[in-house]
């Protein structure tokens, strides 16, 4: 995270409690850095729930010079069946109806194949150096109602680079059921959070929007 003058780091507790104990550890070193290196930047986003038919936006209106790095998805499913075949879809330096780049699915996107799915019937549960599943949290079943993913990737060997803008939206998609006697795309109305990480040149497009409790709560 570079800075050339000064860097100020906060936390907020957004809870009426008094916070009682809190540790943390900061490593940095001074040195000079060059007028032309970009800045870190990072964008939380969340619908709850997404509306029927639209798309998941993890980040849009960003303008400048840059490259993407990395994203992070908390998602809770909030139907039964397969929830993952939605497309990450990056629209670079001016593209409108098609992107740049359209993945091929969701568990795709992360590194995962055929639903995610385990031999033994449940889900695979994976981390490496670059994407992975590391959190899932369901009842009893493959496809029930109500579970809750944790996925990210790293786009460190393979930075998505762009000159003027970049927007990033995600398909939140499964099958209907039971897939054998129609097989059609589903449109989900899903609990969808997204951290997304990029590096760009100042300056950038205010952020905007603070948020309180209720937005990030957990449901």
């Amino acid at each position: 995270m570079p800075f050339r003058k000064s860097a100020r780091i906060t936390i907020e507790n957004l809870l009426p409690k008094v916070l009682r104990s809190f540790y943390y550890q900061i490593d940095y070193v001074l040195t000079d850095v060059p007028e032309d290196r970009a800045y870190l930047h990072t964008l939380w986003h969340r619908s709850n729930p997404l509306p029927y038919g639209e798309v998941y936006t993890l980040a849009d209106n960003i303008h400048g010079m840059g490259h993407y790095v990395g994203t992070y998805i908390a998602r809770s499913v909030n139907s039964t069946g397969w929830w993952g075949e939605g497309e990450i879809k990056f629209y670079i330096d001016g593209d409108s109806q098609w992107p740049t780049i359209c993945g091929t699915g969701t568990e795709d996107y992360f590194g995962g194949a055929w639903n995610f799915e385990h031999p033994k019937g449940n889900y695979g549960i994976y981390s490496t150096s670059f994407l992975g599943l590391p959190q899932v949290i369901k009842p009893d079943g493959l496809y029930h109602s109500q579970q809750r993913f944790g996925m990210y990737r790293w786009h460190i060997l393979d930075p998505i680079r762009f000159k003027d803008n970049l927007r990033i939206t995600m398909q939140a998609i499964g099958w209907a059921n039971p897939v054998w006697e129609e097989k059609r795309y589903l449109p989900l109305k899903d609990d969808i959070a997204s951290t997304v990480f990029w590096y760009q040149a100042e300056p950038h497009t205010p952020f905007g929007k603070t948020f309180t409790v209720q937005d990030v709560e957990i449901i």
